[in-house]
């Protein structure tokens, strides 16, 4: 544990509604109306949906601290920072962090249309393993304690192709490696600082893959993307650029990648002193 869980807002950013010409009251209401509606059962739920479908319909993986599955809930109400439940709930996430041939990282820029922490950037892809897939999504405790993770990256190559348009056998499971996992609460805020209600709370499992692909990126998810070297990636995260940065993948450049980018062949291997599958670190 590097130091005492907080939950950070992300100054300076503003959310994009789902619904340009109308509140968030007429959103919320929306939601309802499809939640109360239009919910399809897990079995027969592919994920291909808007933005608000994806909201209510996909089923976050609820945890504990210590990362102790607890039971499951929707996105839309995981990522909620309101009374009585300022922080969200906490539930498990999952980062990919794929490099080419040339040992650059592929980045993406977050769609506009996302409603937590839209159009900052951030590595390859950001999500969430979810409850009620078959085969499951959901990793048991001996899962994690062996290092393989299975349901974490099924849901990981599962979004590469959703938001990425990556062909799944470009991604074999058993080259994804995972590394550690990060607990970390941030919170969003509109330019002028106010909280905008939506934040993250999230079991981040690291993943690295290298790995030669083809891209064809979802407008839905992805504004933009780019391979960047160790120096491009510094360039781009100087306060001068002006650009913006995912909270988590923030804490990840400031704490772990440097070491795991140095050593990148034993990273993407998982030896090398590099994999720490016991802990779990507490920042944001």
């Amino acid at each position: 544990m590097l130091r005492s869980l907080g939950c950070n807002p992300l100054r300076g950013h503003k959310i994009v509604p789902f619904y340009p010409n109308a509140g968030f009251r007429h959103w919320r209401s929306s939601c309802e109306a499809l939640q109360t509606a239009s919910r399809q059962s897990f079995a027969s739920w592919t994920g291909n949906a808007s933005q608000d479908e994806l909201m209510i319909k996909d089923e976050c993986i609820l945890v504990d601290e210590s990362d102790a599955v607890t039971g499951h809930a929707s996105k839309y109400d995981s990522h909620r920072f309101v009374d009585g439940q300022p922080h969200g709930l906490l539930h498990r996430a999952f980062s990919v962090f794929l490099f080419d041939d040339q040992d650059r990282l592929l980045l993406q820029q977050r769609a506009a249309s996302k409603i937590t922490f839209p159009e900052v950037w951030t590595n390859t892809c950001c999500s969430h393993p979810l409850h009620g897939y078959s085969p499951t999504e959901v990793d048991t405790p001996k899962d994690v304690a062996s290092g393989q993770v299975p349901g974490t990256k099924r849901a990981a190559r599962r979004k590469l192709e959703h938001e990425l348009g990556i062909p799944p056998h470009q991604i074999p499971l058993d080259r994804l490696q995972y590394l550690t996992r990060l607990h970390y609460c941030a919170g969003d805020t509109d330019v002028s600082g106010k909280p905008t209600g939506w934040g993250e709370q999230e079991m981040d499992y690291i993943l690295f893959i290298r790995a030669q692909v083809d891209l064809k990126p979802n407008p839905e998810e992805v504004m933009d993307t780019r391979y960047v070297t160790q120096a491009e990636l510094a360039e781009m995260m100087d306060p001068a650029s002006g650009l913006r940065w995912s909270p988590w993948f923030r804490i990840i450049a400031t704490h772990f990648l440097p070491g795991w980018w140095h050593g990148l062949e034993a990273a993407c291997s998982g030896s090398g002193g590099h994999q720490d599958l016991a802990s779990i670190h507490r920042l944001g």
